[in-house]
């Protein structure tokens, strides 16, 4: 058994590899970083929402994630230590503006980790210039993915809300982080899992070869094609990682019949947002057939979802939708595809691109995919804190300032009234605010005319818009 300060080691998961597979490309360390605030319309107790985070890391092994190098294998290992109780300061943010406040979170979250044997998290309690407090949270994508972030956040106030008010339950245990690990471990081992999952994603690979499309048109694949008139990937991402959060706001009503609709036609929100985008794509590049990224969250079992961690694989999604195919139709095929897929997401994406470059050798630094996609359907209102009454509380992403993808776009609920966020994550040399305004614009208009006539042909609504 491997050791390390008299606890033992683990290799790293596939998910955590993925994450280091882009970070040993990028220049700015400040990439894995993940920063958010949740601050309560309440004056709060400090000493208490202090304890109550000190025991939020004692209940979960995976916000005590230590990592070491081992130089002489020239490889990464993790370990839990058995304590974490980290300093915790406190800022109150009054006499600033809300702007001013938002910047500093900001510096905050551009701040890299020291990775060796370092606590990989850093937690400040906050006062905003509104008079709301709360937590400011930033980890490590390492230890951390939205979800486990907001389930450790939700840990924190339900632990504090415990102390401080009656008739508020303790919060149920975390699952053990080591136990998944060892899990995880264990299907990448040989297993006889990872064997069928290997086999579905090489046959999906060898079917055909994808082909781009452009967020402005196939330009980038035209100008590919002079090279190469065979080509079928192209250049989009550009070497300049700065990246800027842009953020569309779809309000609660809209929203709400976009989820009506998903409702009734017993399809994810998900399946309705891929159908959008792709279709977008469809329409400003005369193309049926479009690939990109789609992130799974890999959280099915109650261990998978309380373990903490960072348990995100990203595949490409590829769709070849005729125009002839109602939106329905088209809606249809996302979700039988999407379903196929889910049930193979442990896979090691790495494994994935490395055997779709062999299979089909493309140009360094081209690709198929224009962007990547996160849907992340968690609110610490569908999570329990609508059990504390009428509590109101706001939620902020902080953008860490670096990308090593031109376009990443997350989608979330607002807590205030469940309407959509856009965050648009963008390399500021390769795509403009302007430019993704024009992309959200399209993509809620192809999804709003879509459920209105979801037995009307893919290109008779294209027509309509």
């Amino acid at each position: 058994m491997k050791t390390h300060k008299g606890y033992k080691v683990y290799p790293l998961t596939a998910a955590q590899k993925f994450h280091f597979f882009y970070l040993d490309r990028c220049p700015k360390k400040e990439v894995m970083n993940i920063g958010t605030s949740l601050t309560i319309e309440a004056e709060l107790d400090i000493d208490a929402l202090r304890e109550a985070i000190w025991k939020a890391y004692d209940r979960s092994e995976g916000m005590r994630i230590r990592f070491t190098y081992d130089k002489k294998e020239n490889q990464w290992y993790q370990y839990v230590v058995d304590k974490e109780k980290p300093e915790i300061e406190y800022v109150d943010f009054t006499g600033k503006t809300m702007e001013e406040a938002e910047q500093i979170m900001t510096g905050w979250t551009q701040v890299p980790f020291e990775r060796e044997d370092s606590l990989m998290s850093k937690i400040v309690i906050i006062k905003t210039p509104d008079g709301n407090q709360g937590l400011y949270l930033l980890g490590d994508h390492m230890i951390l993915d939205a979800q486990s972030l907001i389930l450790f956040m939700r840990d924190i106030i339900e632990l504090y809300c415990n102390s401080k008010f009656e008739g508020v339950d303790y919060p149920k245990e975390m699952r053990s982080y080591i136990e998944q690990l060892e899990k995880d471990l264990a299907y990448e081992n040989g297993s006889k899992a990872q064997q069928r999952d290997r086999e579905f994603f090489h046959k999906l690979i060898d079917e055909s070869e994808p082909i781009f499309n452009g967020i402005d048109g196939p330009q980038p694949l035209e100008e590919m094609r002079k090279k190469n008139p065979d080509a079928r990937s192209a250049y989009f991402i550009t070497p300049h990682v700065d990246s800027a959060l842009d953020i569309f706001h779809l309000e609660g009503e809209p929203t709400a019949r976009l989820m009506k609709f998903c409702e009734e036609q017993h399809i994810s929100l998900q399946c309705l947002l891929i159908m959008g985008i792709r279709t977008y794509f469809q329409k400003f590049n005369g193309n049926d057939d479009v690939s990109f990224n789609v992130a799974y969250a890999r959280r099915a079992t109650l261990s998978e979802k309380k373990s903490g961690g960072t348990r995100i694989h990203s595949f490409p999604f590829r769709t070849i939708i005729p125009e002839d195919k109602t939106f329905l139709e088209g809606i249809h095929m996302i979700r039988d595809g999407q379903n196929e897929i889910f049930r193979h997401t442990n896979f090691d994406p790495v494994e994935y691109f490395a055997y779709r470059a062999q299979k089909y050798p493309i140009p360094q630094g081209s690709s198929y995919e224009p962007m990547s996609l996160t849907y992340q359907p968690m609110t610490q209102k569908d999570q329990g804190l609508s059990k504390l009454g009428d509590i109101k509380y706001k939620t902020k992403w902080y953008p860490n300032g670096a990308t090593t993808q031109a376009m990443y776009l997350t989608v979330m609920h607002r807590p205030e009234d469940n309407g959509l966020d856009f965050n648009f994550e963008h390399q500021v040399a390769a795509i403009s605010r302007e430019k993704l305004e024009y992309f959200y614009y399209y993509i809620c208009k192809i999804m709003f005319k879509g459920i209105e006539k979801a037995y009307m042909p893919i290109g008779d609504i294209l027509k309509l818009i």
